[in-house]
């Protein structure tokens, strides 16, 4: 009987320093087991041949920024060094649980999402391409350098990583970035309605006012560089016709973000339908939730504002609210529609 050889067969020589990993000439490797010895930089020999090497990587994905991975099979082995060190597993785990919640939530399908975390100064943990987070496993992640080329893992990192890379370079506290596309929000995103405020005192302590990007094309770097004004004084962004993406510097954290951006939208969908006015928490008592929020170290771009303006946008069904200079710049002249609407109606009485 031919002998198999699994991920538990080889585990142990993460701490041995082989080189390479002698098996039967005639054994099955599995592929769990073969993507740990390609990560960890030991080549496979089967008795009587020479050691195998990891196939070439692709030299990238079409999308912004370097290749996906190196053309060489070997990691450098410092980053093999970090991507295998306990911190790097813990965080592994927290990623794929992370992943596995969003998916179980309805926040993503296929394989839509992705979930990051900084775990050095040049060094960021991200989820790779084409797996759904609901089977998405340990051994699926990838390592990648600031820039966003792959530097460890046997799976390809996602190419919206940029998207999470840009925001960690903008704001230094932003070290783990969650993006998924909850129903509830996204609805949002692909209306152009903002996300009113002033409404559930968790959504403003935690949250609070949810910017909007505008849309650009997925993996691009036109479409990284969207979420650049509002990366200092937000920590959720609606991104246009795309999804919600939210960070903080504890991954659980930027998990809890998405979860209560998506509740919130989804709350004030189904009040819009009872009929009745939305009450709004006053101005007054938003102060000293924005008072809370600091303490915490959370962003708002409210602070600062006089009180009159913590509540500028005044939900209403079927109403989209704008900035005062947009809608200063695109507003009808209202007057001259009712002037339009009053001649018609007298045409119409004096027949």
């Amino acid at each position: 009987m031919k002998q198999v050889i699994s991920l538990k067969d080889v585990t142990g020589l993460k701490s041995s320093g082989a080189k390479t990993f002698t098996a039967p000439a005639d054994a099955i490797v599995t592929p769990s087991a073969k993507d740990f010895l390609r990560s960890i930089g030991v080549a496979i020999q089967f008795d009587g041949t020479a050691p195998a090497t990891a196939p070439a990587k692709p030299d990238g994905d079409g999308y912004y920024g370097g290749p996906a991975s190196p053309t060489t099979p070997q990691w450098k082995p410092e980053h093999v060094r970090l991507f295998n060190s306990p911190e790097a597993q813990r965080i592994k785990e927290h990623i794929v649980s992370v992943s596995h919640r969003l998916w179980k939530r309805e926040y993503v399908d296929g394989n839509g999402g992705n979930v990051s975390v900084r775990i050095g100064p040049n060094e960021v943990l991200c989820t790779p391409t084409l797996v759904s987070k609901g089977i998405m496993r340990v051994e699926d992640i990838c390592m990648v350098d600031i820039e966003g080329a792959q530097i460890a893992g046997t799976a390809k990192r996602t190419s919206e990583i940029f998207l999470h890379l840009e925001i960690m370079k903008a704001n230094p506290k932003a070290r783990s970035c969650v993006h998924a596309h909850p129903p509830h929000a996204t609805a949002f995103a692909i209306t152009g309605a903002q996300v009113p405020p002033c409404m559930i005192p968790e959504m403003e302590v935690l949250v609070g006012t949810v910017a909007k990007a505008q849309y650009e094309t997925p993996g691009t770097k036109a479409f990284a560089e969207t979420v650049l004004p509002y990366c200092k004084d937000h920590n959720c962004i609606l991104l246009q016709n795309h999804g919600v993406i939210t960070w903080n510097e504890d991954l659980e954290k930027a998990y809890w973000f998405m979860e209560i951006v998506d509740a919130y939208c989804r709350t004030v969908v189904i009040a819009s339908h009872l009929g009745a006015p939305f009450t709004h928490i006053p101005n007054s008592k938003i102060g000293d939730l924005l008072k809370i929020k600091q303490t915490l170290g959370l962003p708002d771009e409210r602070t600062g504002l006089k009180e009159a303006d913590y509540c500028a946008c005044e939900f209403r069904p079927g109403v989209v609210c704008t900035n005062p200079d947009e809608s200063s710049a695109s507003a009808p002249d209202l007057d001259a529609v009712v002037k339009i609407v009053t001649e018609e109606v007298m045409k119409a009485l004096s027949k």
